[in-house]
């Protein structure tokens, strides 16, 4: 059995409240879990305690069990302490869209354009 420390959404409609669970990898997001490790909050502030609460002796448990964390929980337990930082390597995160790129080129080409003619107006006078 794949076990998977993740998030179960609860609360209402755009009041997001998840519960953090170890749950089995094929049980639905808000279905059926093992056992309930801890809560996170997004709507308080990133600084607020009561933002992210997690049974850290329960989550050191399960992952000697072999318990995969997702990212967004293996990112809480690294702010945590409990879990090594990993390396995130995303070279094209930072990189604009073609249309982005092909726009940026253009503004390039028109202020060259731009900056040649105000050379060969002062060159003339």
């Amino acid at each position: 059995m794949a076990i998977k420390i993740r998030l179960a959404r609860g609360g209402s409609k755009k009041r997001p409240f998840y519960r953090i669970v170890a749950a089995d990898s094929r049980m639905p997001r808000d279905g059926r879990f093992l056992e309930k490790l801890g809560t996170y909050n997004p709507l308080l502030p990133k600084d607020s305690e009561e933002r992210v609460k997690m049974d850290l002796e329960r989550v050191q448990y399960w992952l000697g069990q072999g318990a995969q964390p997702t990212d967004r929980i293996s990112r809480m337990l690294e702010a945590a302490g409990v879990v090594a930082k990993k390396e995130r390597s995303n070279p094209k995160k930072a990189v604009p869209g073609k249309k982005a790129q092909d726009r940026a080129e253009e503004k390039a080409a028109k202020a060259a354009e731009a900056a040649e003619a105000a050379a060969e107006a002062t060159a003339e006078e």
